[in-house]
């Protein structure tokens, strides 16, 4: 109970003392307890005093807290230049003595030796550089000549989209040159190119400042 409310019962007790002595005791039939007369009061202004502190606190204005999660950071995905190995061809074969055999051709690649530019290397929007990526047929069956080399996902960087190799046989080497030009928008940028038959995927990923 507030120190208001408190000065107001006490207002009202005094009132109710010096009402009951300015009476005639003659006049008050039946008598009526000075002491009842103010418990009535006081329960009757607690009760007033409990409604005005509900309305009070209904009337605050209430508070709603939402929690927004921060979004996950998100982290490039880059392409794996782990060669991938696919059998793709079986040829039997006979000996003299008229026993065969079996023999698994795979195709993968390495395109990851000397690259250009390596991984996060940082340019200005609009900077010129070259690409180069070094093809290194890691698997056992030959490439014939005319296999495309295709831009495939990401940021285009270069004027051309395509390349054709020329026929490689395993562990050859062929290496691709291009001009490139960062992009305009800061952060971190990524060029995926494919080999026909999807095996080997060289990619640049720099970034911008």
């Amino acid at each position: 109970m507030t120190f208001k409310n408190t000065k107001l019962i006490s207002l009202l007790m005094a009132v109710v003392f010096v009402l009951s002595a300015c009476i005639p005791q003659q006049a008050m039939a039946p008598t009526i307890d000075a002491n009842e007369i103010a418990d009535q009061v006081m329960t009757a202004v607690a009760a007033t005093v409990s409604v005005g502190q509900t309305q009070t606190a209904e009337a605050q204005p209430t508070a709603t807290f939402t929690f927004t999660p921060a979004p996950p950071t998100e982290t490039p995905l880059l392409p794996t230049t782990t060669p991938f190995v696919i059998p793709t061809a079986t040829r039997s074969s006979s000996g003299g003595g008229g026993g065969g055999g079996t023999t698994t051709y795979s195709y993968s690649c390495d395109p990851d030796i000397g690259k250009r530019p390596r991984d996060n290397a940082a340019f200005k929007p609009g900077d010129s550089f070259d690409v180069k990526w070094t093809i290194v047929n890691t698997g056992t069956a030959t490439w014939e000549a005319g296999y495309d080399l295709v831009y495939y996902s990401g940021d285009l960087m270069t004027g051309a989209t395509y390349f054709e190799l020329p026929r490689m046989k395993p562990g050859d080497k062929y290496s691709v040159v291009m001009d490139a030009v960062a992009p305009s928008g800061k952060g971190f940028h990524v060029m995926t190119w494919k080999l026909q038959g999807g095996f080997c995927y060289p990619y640049v990923a720099i970034f911008v400042e």
